[in-house]
């Protein structure tokens, strides 16, 4: 019985907006690409892309052999969890797209799904932004002739593993951090503590022989940066998905208040990371906008050491990608503000977490 891989990713130039999907299938043993399929959706979401290219991933592995055994590999935790029956599908495009992925799996020998890092997942990555940019993609390699007359194919050498070393940095208090209130995507500076926080974080920084500073553009991540660019001279990179979770209708209110005011959106949202804050996002939203950014600065600034001034959800679900766990863990650490963190990522799709909620320089 034959056993295929399927790579599969999906993405969104504006989540929503122009969307695309990739997906590839591999011979489990050779790991030599048979089929390549990419597309684009339309105006879609980043979870819709993703769907998309899971149906299309398994239908080519359909096509190739119905008695396949099959492992889908995948980025996307959401996608995975759901397709496992670990999570519920809930949006009503995404359970059309999941119940013709399993309608699929069902004519096939076995199919199991793993999650894999982002950088393991290149190669369909690569096939979905090609779908983005106008370039679909239906290629059926097993039915090419081979090039190579001999059964033995070279192997080029493995480049040696390139380590970069991020330091996630919390931004400093601002008023709405003593009464811990959801505090989103307002426009709040630091507060005088902050403020303070923010230079003591600096002459931290001073010591890590920092590289490059990338900072949610936010206005309490922008100043916090700002004061320890000043410090290490360095000029400060925004990324808007590095931005907090949008709480909607809960932001700037205490748990207990938001408990008062909006009881089932506020448990819902609290229990199921793939639920939104009403009016808001969801922890699964913001995991696939930090897996973006996370991917741009491994890729941009591959080998360096790299602080991200961030926030606390963002923070979390880097940690959560360091620590190859389920972004549920966020309910489960806590982060003080200005605090450090330290994650440590190979280019071999490895990584190590360092450091956690250190807050040493406050002291």
């Amino acid at each position: 019985m034959k056993r295929f891989v399927v790579e599969a990713d999906g993405g969104s130039r504006g989540n929503p907006g122009p969307a695309g999907y990739g997906a590839l299938v591999r011979d489990a043993t050779t790991g030599k690409v048979l089929a390549e399929r990419a597309e684009s959706v339309g105006r879609a979401t980043n979870n819709v892309a993703e769907y998309g290219g899971l149906v299309a991933g398994l239908q080519a592995a359909l096509d190739l052999d119905p008695t396949a055994d099959v492992e889908v590999r995948m980025d996307s935790k959401l996608v995975v969890e759901q397709m496992s029956g670990r999570w519920k599908v809930k949006h009503p495009d995404m359970q059309k797209l999941a119940l013709q992925a399993r309608q699929i799996a069902r004519q096939l020998g076995s199919v199991r799904y793993t999650w894999v890092p982002r950088a393991q997942n290149g190669a369909a990555d690569a096939l979905a932004n090609s779908a983005m940019d106008g370039r679909p993609v239906h290629r059926d390699l097993a039915a090419e002739p081979s090039t190579v007359e001999d059964d033995v194919q070279p192997v080029a050498p493995r480049a040696p593993a390139v380590t970069t070393v991020t330091h996630l940095l919390r931004h400093g208090r601002t008023e709405h951090t003593p009464e811990r209130r959801y505090s989103g995507r307002n426009d709040l500076p630091l507060s005088a503590t902050g403020r303070a926080e923010a230079e003591a974080a600096a002459k931290r920084a001073a010591e890590l022989d920092v590289d490059v500073i990338v900072a949610s553009p936010l206005r309490r991540t922008r100043e916090t940066a700002e004061v320890v660019g000043a410090v290490l001279g360095l000029p400060v990179q925004y990324d808007d998905d590095l931005v907090e979770l949008d709480f909607g209708d809960l932001e700037g209110l205490t748990a207990e208040e938001a408990k008062q005011r909006h009881p089932l959106a506020e448990r819902r949202f609290a229990e199921d990371i793939t639920v939104a804050a009403p009016g808001g996002e969801s922890v699964a939203d913001v995991s696939d906008r930090v897996a973006r950014a996370r991917a741009r600065i491994l890729r941009g600034h591959a080998g360096k050491t790299v602080l991200v001034v961030s926030h606390v959800t963002p923070i979390k679900l880097l940690l959560a990608a360091g620590l190859d766990v389920a972004d549920d863990v966020v309910h489960r650490v806590f982060l003080e503000a200005a605090s450090f963190c330290t994650v440590a990522w190979r280019s071999d799709g490895r990584a190590a977490v360092r450091l956690v909620n250190d807050t040493g320089h406050l002291r």
